[in-house]
């Protein structure tokens, strides 16, 4: 399990009160276009600061032409330019003191050995800034109704509620919160991690596991790249807090669809199998028990 401290660098992700979208354009139906929207019509009571030296305005609002420009420190930097550029990105805002980051862009290891050499750069940069943390890249976004707060570029709000939802599938994300939205199921959190180069299950774990409006956390894992740190946080929380977990690969077909997603290999069912039932975690068999497991959770009694 991580330490107190450790779990407090989170904050500047999941607490923004002042976010830098960067590599935003005028598109309204680009990425970018989508969480700016997402992240001004929502309700979100936070100070948002689009990011492109190419425009001077992106749907009405003032753009800055660099980190540098923003009148105050952002809390979290969102990243949606194109995978080349990002290494450089990073850099920037870590030199900007911007101590938390969520990497939207594809183009890293999931595409291959071009993708990977990309994610190495990210994570040399990451360790000049110690103080920073990633979510990402590759991924949806975080969605945290309880601050209104829509940072993704998936449409819909759900309501605020005490699941945590962690997923590597940007995908099933986005088909778990339409049928949120559909049947008025509420979240604490919900939240795509992508190819995990940093933030991971164990830290989320640790995270959401103090987190008092999170009662119960559910998991799509693809693959764990920290095995003892995911091992130490579930243990910790999982008696508290339900945890429950649908692990992609267990056949073929999905195997080949989780390595498509994040880069993930097939590893042994079995040692999954083990680990889980070791730490007092469910795991679930079938994609559509997420629903029941969820709409189950949504529904009980706090």
């Amino acid at each position: 399990m991580v330490g107190v401290l450790d779990i407090h660098k989170l904050d500047k992700i999941f607490k923004p009160k002042r976010i830098a979208l960067i590599g935003v354009t005028s598109n309204p139906k680009s990425v970018g276009g989508k969480i700016l929207r997402n992240l001004v019509t929502g309700g979100f009571q936070g100070v948002v600061y689009p990011v492109n030296i190419d425009f001077e305005a992106v749907q009405g609002i003032q753009c800055y032409d660099r980190l540098q420009d923003i009148p105050k420190q952002a809390d979290l930097g969102i990243i949606c330019s194109p995978a080349p550029q990002v290494p450089e990105l990073v850099r920037q805002c870590g030199e900007a003191k911007i101590k938390g980051l969520i990497i939207i862009s594809a183009g890293f290891k999931e595409i291959g050995e071009i993708g990977e050499k990309l994610e190495a750069q990210i994570s040399k940069e990451l360790r000049r800034f110690p103080d920073m943390r990633i979510i990402g890249p590759n991924c949806l976004g975080i969605i945290i109704p309880g601050l209104k707060l829509n940072a993704s570029f998936s449409t819909g709000l759900p309501k605020k509620g005490n699941i945590a939802f962690i997923s590597q599938s940007g995908a099933l994300c986005a088909s778990v919160l339409d049928w949120a939205l559909d049947k008025n199921i509420g979240f604490s959190y919900f939240v795509s991690i992508g190819n995990t180069l940093d933030v991971d299950f164990g830290d989320l774990i640790d995270y959401f596991g103090e987190d008092e409006d999170t009662h119960s956390i559910i998991l799509y894992i693809e693959s764990i790249n920290r095995v003892r740190s995911f091992m130490t946080a579930a243990r910790a929380y999982a008696r508290s807090k339900p945890i429950i977990v649908y692990k992609s690969g267990k056949f073929k077909a999905s195997a080949e669809v989780a390595a498509s997603h994040s880069g993930a290999m097939a590893t042994e069912d079995s040692i999954y199998d083990a680990a889980f039932q070791r730490i007092g975690i469910s795991r679930i068999s079938e994609i559509g028990e997420i629903f029941d497991y969820t709409e189950m959770m949504g529904c009980k009694k706090t």
